[in-house]
């Protein structure tokens, strides 16, 4: 009976194929279409909704055009799932240009209409995986006055060529999704996984591996050992420093938010 049970399971496995013609969630709809043509890259599908709750918001993609010749820093975003275990959480990263704007890209489970993210469900290919290129007031304002989570933004270490062609990366990576769709996994295939293995295709050997990363919740104390982010003697101090929440609900509605989480 087990044998018979081992054997039909391994068939249902084998028969789930990722696909991005599914009935997507909203807010989670859209693909971004990415071109680059020398020192310019144009992204047709850039998330800005305006939300007005955690669940609630006014839709709206755009198609906006970068000079990747002023690309100039990359944060590192974190938001815990909870206060009591760290271990369970959502990284993304986001960058900054010399003319002052911000373009964040969200690394996601995509989720069909109606449902609903969870851990182990993410074990069992019910979830494609998405990358979701976005204004900060959208990606990093809803997380910070809505969702009820902590979100800290560390400023990340690195020089102006190694943040350009991480950029690329990700955004090649986006585009190639569309092509090629892939199953989101917590544990193999999940947002931190995914950051670290294109930062490590950039610069090699600069995140080496362990358990933390897969637990993202903790991956900020591997930057840190590794001077990636700012730290200090007192981690959980250190930590509190790049706590944003009160900054983005005073900004949310303000036209320099990105400034303005950044004082």
């Amino acid at each position: 009976v087990l044998a018979i049970a081992a054997v039909g399971l391994a068939a249902w496995w084998r028969s789930l194929h990722p696909s991005n013609e599914r009935s997507w969630s909203p807010d989670q709809a859209v693909m971004p279409r990415v071109s680059v043509t020398g020192d310019q890259v144009r992204i047709e599908g850039v998330r800005n909704f305006h939300w007005r709750s955690a669940t609630e918001g006014d839709p709206a993609w755009e198609s906006r055009t970068y000079p990747l010749d002023g690309v100039a820093t990359v944060w590192y975003v974190l938001v815990p799932f909870s206060s009591v275990w760290r271990g369970p959480a959502h990284a993304f990263v986001s960058f900054g240009f010399d003319d002052g704007r911000y373009l964040a890209i969200s690394i996601e489970a995509r989720r069909e209409a109606g449902e609903r993210y969870g851990l182990i469900a993410g074990l069992l290919r019910r979830f494609e995986l998405l990358y979701v290129v976005g204004d900060e007031r959208d990606l990093i304002g809803r997380r910070a006055v809505y969702d009820g989570t902590d979100v800290f933004l560390f400023p990340v270490r690195a020089d102006r060529a190694a943040v350009r062609a991480l950029l690329v990366a990700m955004l090649r990576r986006a585009e190639d999704l569309r092509q090629h769709p892939e199953f989101y996994n917590t544990l193999t295939n999940n947002c931190t996984l995914n950051i670290v293995r294109q930062v490590n295709a950039v610069v090699p050997g600069t995140i080496p591996v362990s358990w933390r990363i897969v637990l993202p919740g903790y991956s900020d104390e591997v930057a840190r050992r590794l001077g990636l982010i700012p730290g200090g003697a007192d981690p959980a101090a250190g930590r509190e420093r790049f706590r944003i929440n009160q900054r983005a609900r005073a900004a949310l509605d303000a036209p320099d938010f990105s400034a303005r989480i950044r004082e």
